[in-house]
């Protein structure tokens, strides 16, 4: 359910609005006792499972993230998203570190071909947040980490393929390195002769909206590729006026703005919460597009939902929303040529 009438830090903090995004990735929490405190709620959440998964993977929550989170509530579900809990210390059959199997597809150091016409470039392992569910919350960027060199093999191996019209900056989350080395990707990246688009997957102009600033909007206008802008939205409490502002100006810069959501147990998963989020989306200006079912990465069982239980919910979608507005269900597995849509049993 979706209800949200608790107490909240507030949310348009003067210091937030004036600092620069990268002001606000340093200011970031990074421990789980810190986030517990800063939301008023015990520290006896956090078990020794708990303090196993961070760990394994440490908590990073940005602050304009945590003013977001409703304030005394433990099953809030931006908090759920960032908060290490027990499970995360319990192994659990079929629940890999690579579940994708990402490893086998890396074609030069840093570039990733899973399909045909589309490469993946690793621009970074640097998120603004650490999400739990991550299915890269075990990859091994330290060995995608690009030189010079290496940068200019990427552009040397993407002429050479002319089949690919499509480059999308991956990470990490790509927006959470700075713009003049974007830029240099994206000048590098137009002299590829085939390269039609740019698609940029992040979840940054969500959780620090003041990452869209002149000089993102600057480079991206001036590329001659069109540009895609995917993020990552699970809820609907993740969209706030800062958000939906920095949605405007990326729409202004000619961007076409998609959104990709996990289904997640205790965050999203009832029609209510999907309903809501995809009109808050397209009131926002960007167009639901994936649905992803889970993935099975290890230390995140406790987010699966059954694949039934997610037809079930977009079938319920259907009944209630426009087709434009209710994502597709897919999952991606390992070997296939593009993402598997899961059939959900009417139109």
């Amino acid at each position: 359910m979706i209800q949200r009438t608790a107490v909240r830090i507030e949310a348009h903090n003067p210091d937030n609005e004036r600092a620069t995004w990268q002001t606000l990735l340093a200011r970031s929490v990074t421990r789980p006792e810190t986030l517990l405190q800063r939301l008023g709620l015990d520290s006896r959440l956090l078990s020794d499972g708990a303090h196993t998964g961070h760990a394994a993977f440490p908590v990073r929550v940005p602050e304009p993230w945590l003013a977001r989170i409703r304030y005394g509530d433990p099953a809030d579900p931006l908090l759920r998203q960032v908060l290490p809990l027990a499970d995360e210390g319990e192994p659990r059959p079929g629940f890999v570190s690579d579940p994708l199997q990402e490893a086998d597809a890396t074609a030069t150091p840093g570039l990733i071909r899973k399909y045909r016409s589309r490469a993946l470039l690793m621009v970074t392992g640097q998120c603004a947040i650490n999400c739990r569910y991550c299915f890269r919350r075990h990859f091994p960027y330290e060995d995608h980490r690009l030189t010079p060199t290496q940068r200019e093999d990427v552009i040397s191996t993407l002429t050479a393929s002319p089949e690919i019209n499509e480059v999308i900056l991956s990470g990490g989350d790509p927006l959470a390195v700075n713009d003049r080395l974007l830029a240099q990707w994206a000048s590098a990246l137009s002299s590829v002769p085939s390269l039609t688009r740019l698609r940029i997957h992040s979840r940054l102009p969500v959780v620090i909206p003041q990452r869209v600033d002149d000089a993102l909007v600057g480079w991206i206008e001036q590329s001659r590729l069109d540009v895609v802008m995917v993020v990552h939205i699970n809820h609907p409490a993740e969209i706030d006026d800062d958000v939906r502002t920095a949605m405007n100006r990326l729409k202004s810069a000619g961007v076409t703005l998609l959104n990709q959501s996990v289904i997640l147990q205790g965050v999203n998963d009832h029609p209510d919460t999907l309903q809501a989020l995809s009109e808050a989306l397209f009131a926002a200006g960007i167009l639901p597009y994936y649905l992803h079912a889970f993935d099975p990465v290890a230390g995140a069982h406790h987010f699966d939902v059954s694949d039934d239980r997610a037809r079930a919910m977009v079938r319920e979608l259907q009944a209630r929303l426009p087709g434009y507005l209710v994502p597709r269900l897919v999952r991606e597995l390992p070997g296939r040529p593009g993402k598997t849509l899961l059939d959900v049993g009417m139109e």
